[in-house]
């Protein structure tokens, strides 16, 4: 067999390496990060990127295929037992080693330990595994859900119980149309909410979890939804922005309004009535909005972030899809459910419908529309849905750019050549006379970590400099910083 007859059609999950290294650890790390995810294939013998087979001796083959197999085995826990074999190709003896998809995650580098041994594929790199995604591990492997875990700190009184399920038959309510559908709406107790993991019950009382306390803007970090308008098609600018706390039931119905008042609207008449038309499907629209919040990772701090553009509507949530679910599952119908309580009470209050069936239905609408299908991006420790307002340009991945570490144009003179969000943080210094890290991220809608990378870019280019220690770092004006 030829090279491209064997490696044709392969995923990101593969891994190439010219030479098996000393250092186990330097593969090792591919290994755990392959078990904590989809599974995946080392291929030893094969110079990276070019697929140029390098090979091993056939005296040789053997003993490295024992030397991988007990480096796996002795290095991870929990144990991975790997998949090896050999393949001829171009008359060169090449190594082939799958790693399946584990079953008792997380897996990591035993001589590292748990938080610092853990790793992840993302976009095809492998990536050291942070914290939120360890503990998403742990109860993942454990069949558990972070949402129907004991709210630590948190009391409830049957008082607090009647209010939320009264709070929630009201929302279910004013989400159904007819008054047969109405009919149906069943009052809520103590004994459904527990059966949904809204709350637990220990030693004859009820127990409020994490997923009581988002449902009621308890939790301890509560997070909100990030609303703007920007001017163009990047975050350069803003027209408009605005944030929504609460509980995440009521940020869900405030984001969902904010888009519909911020969209453009038109009419159609028909007989003698007038019917408003917007140019986005509404439905479609709640039901991105309903998803970001049912379906994201409560473990990340971060917020959900909703960007309206002049060519699109952009749903930014935290947390990358969990394992064994990829965007041509989700295109067809397929779902997992992240947060089961969560899941259970917006079914209940008409916030989204069955389970699996909201990505196909904003698919179809929005070619009844007459608009491009929404493009869906898993990267980062994100997940994001882009729906266009028109015609889209050729993007794949390049609407991301502005989020992304890659900035290559220089600053030759003035701002002229500058990124659209290297452009806005020169303003903010040349305004306030220097900035921060959590003043960038804020100004650009971006997490700290991108706002670090866009800083960065920045002090290499010596457009700014920093100033103070790691913990009150300044950013000031440097020597190529433009009049």
């Amino acid at each position: 067999m030829t090279a491209e007859e064997i490696f044709a059609g392969e995923s990101d999950n593969v891994e190439f390496k010219e030479e098996i290294p000393v250092k186990s650890e330097r593969y090792m790390k591919t290994v755990v990060a392959f078990a904590n995810g989809r599974g995946g294939k080392l291929i030893f013998g094969v110079e990276n990127n070019t697929w140029k087979v390098t090979g091993f001796s056939k005296e040789e083959v053997f003993q490295k295929m024992d030397a991988i197999t007990n480096a796996i085995f002795d290095s991870c826990e929990p144990k991975i037992i790997p998949s090896i074999g050999v393949q001829e190709v171009d008359g060169k003896s090449i190594i082939e080693v799958e790693i399946m998809s584990g079953m008792t995650r997380p897996y990591y580098i035993k001589s590292q330990g748990l938080l610092d041994g853990t790793y992840v594929r993302v976009s095809g790199t492998t990536r050291h595994a942070e914290r939120y995604q360890v503990q998403e591990l742990i109860l993942e492997g454990q069949n558990r859900y972070y949402d129907c875990e004991p709210c630590e700190g948190l009391a409830v009184t049957s008082e607090d119980i009647a209010i939320l399920c009264s709070n929630m038959k009201a929302m279910a309510l004013r989400n159904t149309l007819t008054d047969a559908e109405k009919a149906k709406v069943k009052d809520l107790t103590q004994n459904v909410l527990i059966s949904w993991g809204v709350l637990i019950e220990k030693d004859g009382a009820a127990v409020p979890t994490n997923a009581y306390a988002l449902l009621t803007g308890q939790a301890h970090e509560q997070p909100i939804i990030q609303c703007a308008v920007f001017k163009g098609t990047d975050r350069a600018y803003f027209v408009d922005r605005r944030e929504f706390e609460g509980s995440i039931q009521d940020q869900m119905e405030a984001a969902f309004q904010y888009v519909q008042e911020k969209i453009n609207r038109g009419m159609k008449i028909q007989g003698m009535y007038r019917q408003d038309v917007y140019e986005l499907p509404l439905d479609s629209v709640r039901e991105l909005i309903a998803n970001s919040v049912a379906h994201r990772s409560y473990l990340e701090s971060g917020n959900i972030q909703i960007a309206l553009f002049d060519d699109r509507l952009e749903v930014t949530s935290p947390g990358m899809l969990l394992n064994g679910v990829s965007i041509a599952k989700m295109k067809e119908g397929y779902s997992k459910i992240r947060n089961r309580a969560i899941a259970n009470a917006f079914s209940y209050m008409k916030i989204i419908e069955k389970w699996g069936s909201g990505i196909p239905r904003i698919i179809r609408e929005c070619n009844e529309y007459g608009l491009p299908e929404p493009e869906f991006f898993d990267f980062d420790g994100d997940f994001r849905v882009n729906m266009y307002r028109k015609a889209a340009p050729n993007t794949n991945l390049e609407m991301m750019k502005e989020d992304s570490a890659q900035f290559g144009n220089p600053a030759q003179s003035g701002t002229a050549r500058m990124p659209d969000q290297e452009i806005a943080i020169v303003g903010f210094v040349k305004s306030n006379g220097s900035c921060t890290t959590s003043q960038v991220a804020e100004l650009l809608l971006v997490k700290d970590r991108r706002a670090r990378v866009i800083l960065g870019s920045l002090v290499k280019k010596n457009i700014l400099k920093k100033s103070g220690n790691a913990r009150n770092t300044m950013y000031l004006a440097g020597e190529q910083f433009p009049e």
